[in-house]
């Protein structure tokens, strides 16, 4: 017998969503992945590197797929539950956690690092990582591209003309290039994502907290049943996530 409405808010209300590990979702939700296998990448670049930054690591998980990391790897966070997470996965790896808001400046020396990655970061300050950037050195990231789960975003929200057009890898690029970086790399990709259930939303609008900004389950309860009952007669619901791969390079 499925779970009731009531079973599955509750499931995903009470999950734990510190971190960046969705594995909560398996059987839950699926989201195709990149072809360019992002995590792997990463971990040949700081292989070769002497000097690293990861932006915005959430808690730490993707960082802390690579087998091997720099003399000096440190990795920024701002929201105290990923800080916990990140330090604990992290720091017996060698790599220093250090607490940043995600706003300018970073914590750091000009020309700190030849290595400055992030994988989906909320913002984007061209100038500082150019600034931390050695000459030579390279910007090597995983970017969320525009309308990326919108149609999730827009049962809650209704039409986003506006913030549809946010996250556009050409203006993002260009935006790099204004601050003296060089686009080396950029890729573009649109992703299938599959969600089972109305306990899945719960938990993603719960963690991603920037797609209906201040969702809670009784604000939005009402759609979340008109979801739950969609789900019910229609199947899975259906979106599509948009990512793009950057590298970018400091003359």
């Amino acid at each position: 017998m499925a779970d009731s409405f009531e079973d599955l808010i509750a499931a995903g209300a009470s999950a734990d969503v510190s971190g960046w590990d969705f594995s909560w979702l398996d059987g839950r939700a699926t989201e195709e992945r990149p072809p360019w296998g992002y995590a792997r990448r990463l971990a040949d670049r700081l292989k070769t590197a002497s000097a690293s930054l990861d932006i915005q690591t959430g808690g730490g998980e993707v960082l802390a797929e690579a087998s091997a990391f720099p003399a000096v790897a440190v990795a920024t966070e701002s929201w105290p539950p990923n800080i916990a997470r990140a330090t604990r996965l992290l720091h017996p790896r060698g790599v220093v956690v250090v607490a940043d808001p995600d706003e300018p400046p970073l914590p750091f020396g000009d020309e700190a690092f030849d290595l400055v990655t992030s994988r989906h970061p909320a913002t984007i300050w061209w100038e500082e990582i150019a600034r931390v950037l050695q000459h030579g050195g390279t910007y090597f990231a995983q970017h969320v591209g525009p309308a990326s789960a919108f149609e999730l975003i827009e049962f809650f929200l209704g039409p986003q003309p506006e913030a549809r057009n946010r996250r556009s890898p050409d203006a993002e690029a260009a935006a790099a290039e204004a601050a003296g970086l060089e686009i080396v790399d950029l890729t573009t990709a649109s992703l299938r994502i599959e969600i089972h259930d109305v306990a899945a939303v719960v938990y993603l609008l719960r963690k991603v907290i920037w797609w209906v900004p201040g969702f809670t389950v009784d604000a939005y309860r009402d759609r979340l049943r008109d979801l739950h009952d969609l789900i019910e007669r229609d199947g899975p619901f259906v979106a599509h996530s948009t990512r793009h791969l950057i590298e970018a390079r400091k003359s």
